[in-house]
């Protein structure tokens, strides 16, 4: 269970959240648009951060971009 640790995990990156428009989910309540995240971890498809709630999440990286 190698996503437990996650979070003291180094920092790989950081990315910007450019919007919070799910169709699906809601993530306007742990994602904030303009805000500066650290990624923790990163698959094909998804980025793996600590969100507004200060607990590792993953996210669609379309809601994001590089800086």
């Amino acid at each position: 269970m190698i996503h437990n640790n996650w979070e003291n995990n180094k920092t790989i990156k950081q990315i910007k959240c450019v919007h919070a428009n799910a169709k699906k989910f809601v993530v306007d309540t742990t994602l904030t648009p303009g805000k500066t995240y650290d990624v923790k971890n990163e698959t094909d498809e998804f980025y793996f951060i600590i969100d507004n709630s200060n607990r590792i999440g993953g996210f669609r990286k379309e809601y994001f971009k590089e800086l």
